[in-house]
This record gives C-alpha cells, structure tokens and sequence, in this order.
C-alpha cells in the first residue's frame, strides 16, 4: 500500500526488538486449571477466575437456561428495549450483596470506569489517581476532562498534599486490589481524606470481590467499611463471578445520576441477558461456598512459604495476585517460555502494563489448584530462574 500512513512495520518491528511484543496463544476448551493451548496441556497459572466459577456446571446451567429463555442477544441498549427481568434482579442482587441502595451493569468494567468517571467530573473539576491504577482508571480521568493528576503508589501524605492544593470539586480514584501488584490499597486512608476534603471516592474492586472479606464482599469489607464510607464501588464479574461485564454500585441517586449521565452505559448495547443470568448464579455460589476462599488463601500462603525457602522474591502481596518481579522484558519473557516448556502457563508482564524495569510473572491462583499443583510450579520456578 502507497499510503505511508498504514505502515506499522518499523513500530512492530521495533516492539519485537524491545521484547514488547504481544501474542495471543489460543485456548481449545473451558477455563479450568489445566488448560489445552495450541495442542499442549499447560497448568494454568495465570487465570483470573479465582474461585473456580468460570465453568461451573450450576453458572453453565443457568447461562443455558438464560438463552433459551432470552436469546443470543440483548437488541439494545438498557435504555431502549434491552433492559431484561434478569439485567434487573441482577442489579438487584449485586446491590444487596454490596450493602448498597442500588447497583448499575455495565457491559465491561473498562466501559464502567470510563462512564462513571466522565460523569461525575468534568472541566473544572479534579480527579486524583494512585499511580498504579489500571489502566481503564486512569483513562477515565484523562478523558474525563477534569485537571487530572496521579500520586504515589498507595502514598496518603502524597494525594493529602495534592489534595490540600486543589480548589473545585475533586474525586479519588484507586484499585481496590492492584492487579498487577496484588497489593491492596490503604482504603481507610483513603476514606478519611475523602471526608476531611469533602471529595468523592471511587474504588474498583476487580480482583477484590470473592477473594477478600468474610463473605466475598471484597476489599470495603476487608477494612470493615461501610457504604457511607466507599460510596462508589465498582466490580467486574468477569473474574471471581466467573462471567462477564461490570457493575457500579452506591446510593439510589448516585446510580439514578449514571444512568442519564454514563455515556459508556447510555450508548452501548446490554450485555446478553443470558450472562445476568449465569452471574446470578456465580453471585450465589460466591456467597454460600466460603470454603473457596479458604482454599484460595491456604494455596497463596503454601506458595508464599515455598518461595521463601527457594530465595524467590515475591512482591508483598497476599491475594491471589503473586507477582514475581525480574526486571527485564527479555529476561521475563524468556522465564514464561520455559515453563510453558516445563508445563506450566505464567504471564510475562511487560511495559507498558507495568513500570520499565520492573517487567514480571504475574502468578495467580484459583480455587481449584492443589497443593502438589503449587508445589510443581515452586520447582519449576526454582529450576528457571536459578
């Protein structure tokens, strides 16, 4: 083609050289922990379904039933005619489960950051983002409009000084559980400078919800907060709920605000009724199957113990998240091959996703893995990095 504008061959080419270029491998079959990828058996270390939920039979059941009931498709969006009975008893159920009035789904948690965001601030406004936050967050800011600026990482002092700065309306903005750190975010820090400068919070909760808290309810329950404390709250069902798409959830006038103001939610077509229909599902397992989470943290703190004693240097984390930093692309992606090599699935996690320098595998753990599972992992860990 004559036009220079399509050639992307010296950027492709430049992305490989720097070890940053991205493949996707296809999967043959459901979610589970051992996975067939391009006709090899891999145990999967790099899934986020938690708790095991993405092909439970009672989630499959319910989708199935969802379709023959609903359909393929939604047709519209929410606010046209695709707004189903089983969109709303979802929403109804998601509020109930986070302790607030009303809850709001969205087809993507990428869609929810960007719509909540962009509707509650605006030109004049500021937002204020943790450095680490992901990327849907801190695009919500930019597009946003408002005078956008990030803090520290976790760094209350930080935003307090920015904060002290700003004059106008101003939102937080933070992970709940930072996805490619596992670390959690100093919420009541948070909370308690969102009060002392009459800001709004908004917390995502992806890789929160199921995993931490009693009951599954995440990193507000985590700290004991309440509603009133975190009155924005946002998760994705896509990872601990073992579906797909997301939901925002706070008082009835914040969600009433969302649904006239939330472009991502106002112009996009509803998620297919048939997944409100498997989440149902997945949200009543999350709930009644406590020993998932039990499972899941005995597997995080067996593999924290075993890295210890092999000299690994895992980040501070104790969610299903355990990265192993190793610094450089090459040296990252190298170590994922070899053990896909060895048998096993480890994300290399390369720049841009996280800082340069600090490329990693990004370790994650579900329900479903065993003792003898990790203990496996462990060895071969051992045996590629040394």
């Amino acid at each position: 083609m004559s036009n220079r504008f399509y050639d992307f061959s010296a950027s492709l080419q430049q992305l490989e050289q720097q070890n940053l270029y991205r493949r996707r491998r296809i999967v043959d079959g459901p979610q589970a922990v051992e996975l067939q990828v391009e006709g090899r058996r891999l145990l999967n270390f790099c899934s986020n379904d938690y708790l095991g939920l993405a092909n439970h039979p009672d989630v499959v059941a319910a989708f199935r039933s969802g379709a023959d009931r609903y359909g393929c498709g939604s047709g519209a969006a929410h606010l046209i005619c695709g707004h189903s009975s089983a969109h709303h008893a979802l929403e109804q159920e998601l509020a109930a489960f986070t302790g607030r009035e009303r809850a709001l789904l969205f087809s993507t948690g990428y869609m929810a950051n960007l719509g909540a965001i962009s509707a509650l601030v605006g030109r004049g406004d500021y937002v204020f983002e943790d450095r680490l936050n992901h990327a849907s967050l801190l695009d919500g800011g930019l597009l946003s409009g408002a005078r956008f600026q990030r803090y520290r990482h976790a760094d209350s002092e930080d935003l307090q000084a920015k904060l002290a700065r700003a004059q106008g309306r101003a939102l937080i903005v933070s992970d709940g559980v930072f996805s490619m750190d596992g670390d959690v975010a100093p919420l009541p820090e948070l909370v308690r400078l969102a009060d002392a400068c009459q800001a709004g919070l908004l917390i995502d909760d992806a890789h929160g919800f199921g995993v931490l808290g009693r009951n599954g309810g995440g990193v507000v329950e985590h700290f004991g907060l309440s509603a009133e404390q975190v009155p924005i709250l946002m998760g994705t069902l896509g990872k601990a709920f073992g579906t797909f798409g997301a939901f925002v959830a706070g008082s009835a006038e914040l969600i009433e605000y969302l649904i006239q103001k939330a472009r991502t939610y106002v112009f996009t077509t509803a998620m297919p009724a048939a997944v409100a229909e498997a989440t149902r599902a997945g949200l009543r397992l999350l709930q009644a199957e406590s020993w998932r989470r039990e499972q899941l943290q005995a597997l995080i703190g067996h593999f924290r113990r075993g890295a210890e004693q092999q000299g690994l240097q895992l980040m501070d984390s104790a969610t299903a998240i355990q990265p192993l930093v190793v610094g450089d692309s090459g040296r990252a992606l190298a170590a994922s091959r070899q053990l896909a090599d060895l048998g096993f699935w480890v994300g290399a996690i390369r720049p841009p996703t996280v800082p340069a320098g600090s490329a990693r595998l990004r370790i994650t753990f579900t329900a479903h893995h065993s003792l003898q599972q990790v203990d496996a992992l462990l060895a071969a860990l051992g045996k590629v990095l040394r």
